[in-house]
């Protein structure tokens, strides 16, 4: 017994000696890369327009040279119905028609003779009166024949059944001796003998999630790869976006229609592919895998797993302006924020953001850090601005559309700042808000002086949509050129002064420093904070960071401030994974005895 005592003892302090020893981590380096978002959606090919064929004829079905697949032309032969019974009543149209014109001649040749015999006073006007009747009664039956015979010659034509236009047979119901219903003789509306289409341009009804809708407009280009050509990328346009959703496994779907060009016919009704609509796209920024990001609300719990000391961790979220606080507090912050009136904007943006307890809380405004949601303004050189310039003077005519659609955004915009001038003057409750958060909607600029600003007016949006798609076409970067702008002192006028080519524009107090986007920016861009842990080559020393986030996809987002090229993340979601397993490792071990049966307790005995 002492020996297997002694054993144990060994085992336990080899096993506490293992959780001692700092963690086996996975990093990744900060560098730069194209990030592209995309929306995405998985649907089946169609065609745009189905052509139900049928027959005006009843009867057997003579010959049929189509079948599914074959490409016609207007006129093209497709059923021929059996015409015996429909040629008989033309011919028996035609021979009536022939006596009828016959007794014409008759009663016309009667009628001549019985004016000279009336002018003559040889027949008395009763008598007269009686051939005129018969004339009538003759050329009334001409007509009738005449009538009866088109009808027959269109039975006739009717029998014979062609294509109404140019397409594909897609589906074929019947065959050579099928008896068929005329389509305008039944109530239930004849048999349909083909179903053909027009496949020279086709269409892919994709479903996308609700939360992705929003981002996907008609006219948009979209990139589709169908399952039976995976190397190759149909580009299509968005042509329709369905106003009814549809469940699918308890998760809504919009039915999005996107038009492709199919003229080599590779693409046939039925077929599955997955529809991409680019959202935005980032040439060359800084980016982190989404694996090393958490919330920083996770701080506290991720450094325990990199065996971090917390009053490290503490010390370390101060000096970057982060607290710990609790839920109260932060609520409290920002009551009183919003109680100053006037200065609730100034008083919101310092006021610590509420958190569960033990949680970390930003504090807006320190370490110069700007908030979420403000405009974000990329780094442009004189280079780049030059280049920018000489493009655009190689094209005065889109330069001259730009400066139309600017100055008329910059006078709709002056005006909303105006009247959010008036009502910050009237003494409103948020008067402080900034124009840096009218303009985002009042979603980051302190009291929400007018929200709705800049994104909210469909007017600005239509501006700013037609702004870009002059730089598209010129393959300039409408960010880039924003940019370039602000530094020539494009926005000097909404900003309240003037500045030299290279420094920032900054606002007036009531502007609480924010940049103002130009038209060419497109909104401003949303910023989000993250957390990651930074190490050197030895994997041993982790520093936690708060970063400002910008644009993701799936696997890695955009880093607008906060690391630096070359830096190494902590991959925390395989530390997280690597943990889980130690912990259930951790958890049968402690439920083994060191005699390496099951432990005693109660309601057993060990043994």
């Amino acid at each position: 017994m002492r020996q297997y005592l002694g054993a144990a003892l060994l085992v336990a302090a080899a096993a506490c000696g293992k959780k001692q020893q700092a963690p086996t981590v996975q990093t990744a380096m900060v560098t730069r890369r194209d990030i592209i978002v995309q929306a995405t959606g998985n649907g089946t090919i169609e065609p745009i327009t189905i052509i139900d064929v049928k027959s005006k004829a009843s009867g057997v079905i003579t010959q049929m040279p189509v079948e599914t697949g074959t490409d016609v032309k207007p006129g093209d032969l497709l059923v021929q119905v059996d015409t015996r019974d429909v040629q008989n009543k033309y011919n028996q149209a035609k021979a009536a028609l022939d006596a009828a014109q016959a007794k014409l001649q008759v009663a016309e040749s009667n009628k001549k003779r019985n004016e000279d015999m009336f002018k003559a006073r040889v027949i008395t006007p009763q008598e007269y009166e009686q051939v005129e009747v018969d004339y009538a009664n003759a050329n009334s039956g001409v007509v009738n024949a005449k009538a009866n015979l088109d009808l027959a010659k269109q039975a006739l034509e009717d029998a014979t059944v062609t294509a109404p236009s140019e397409g594909t047979i897609i589906t074929k119901n019947v065959a050579v001796g099928t008896v068929i219903a005329s389509a305008t003789g039944t109530v239930s509306g004849g048999t349909t003998l083909v179903q053909m289409a027009d496949l020279s341009t086709v269409r892919i009804r994709a479903y996308f999630n609700e939360t992705d809708i929003g981002n996907v407009h008609p006219g948009e280009q979209a990139t589709v790869t169908i399952d039976a050509y995976p190397d190759r990328r149909f580009q299509g346009v968005v042509a329709k976006i369905e106003p009814q959703a549809v469940i699918q496994q308890n998760v809504t779907m919009f039915p999005v229609l996107v038009n492709l060009e199919n003229a080599e016919k590779l693409l046939r009704p039925g077929m599955n592919g997955e529809v991409s609509v680019l959202i935005d796209e980032r040439d060359n920024v800084l980016a982190v895998p989404n694996d090393a990001i958490k919330n920083p609300r996770e701080a506290a719990a991720t450094a325990a797993m990199l065996g971090m000391n917390q009053d490290t961790l503490m010390a370390e979220l101060r000096a970057q302006g982060f607290n710990a606080g609790r839920s109260g507090r932060g609520g409290a912050g920002r009551r009183s924020g919003r109680g100053q009136g006037g200065n609730a904007g100034g008083s919101a943006r310092a006021a610590t953001t509420g958190s569960a307890a033990g949680d970390i809380a930003l504090q807006q405004g320190q370490s110069g850090a700007q908030e979420p949601g403000r405009f974000q303004q990329p780094q442009v050189s004189d280079a780049d601005c030059k280049q920018i310039d000489d493009v655009l003077a190689k094209h005065p005519k889109e330069k001259k559309q730009l400066d139309s659609l600017r100055a008329k955004m910059m006078s709709m915009r002056g005006a909303g700042g105006a009247n959010r001038r008036d009502r910050s003057a009237s003494g409103a409750p948020n008067g402080g808000g900034s124009t840096g958060g009218a303009y985002s909607g009042g979603a980051a600029g302190g009291g929400g002086g007018g929200g709705g600003g800049f994104r909210g007016s469909p007017e600005m949006q239509a501006i700013n949509t037609q702004i870009r798609a002059i730089y598209t076409a010129l393959k300039i970067d409408a960010r880039t050129a924003g940019a370039c702008r602000r530094q020539q002192g494009g926005n000097a006028g909404q900003m309240g002064g003037n500045s030299q080519r290279g420094s920032r524009q900054m606002g007036g107090a009531d502007q609480g420093g924010a940049l103002t986007p130009s038209p060419e920016m497109g909104g401003p861009q949303r910023a989000k904070a993250g957390l990651v842990f930074v190490t050197d080559s030895t994997k041993t020393v982790f520093h936690p960071r708060i970063v400002q986030l910008g644009e993701g996809n799936l696997d890695f987002t955009e880093v607008i401030s906060g690391l630096k090229e070359g830096e190494r993340v902590v991959m925390l979601s395989a530390l997280a994974l690597q943990s889980q397993r130690q912990q259930m490792q951790d958890r049968f071990r402690q439920n083994a005895s060191p005699l390496g049966g099951a432990t005693g307790g109660r309601g057993g005995r060990g043994r």
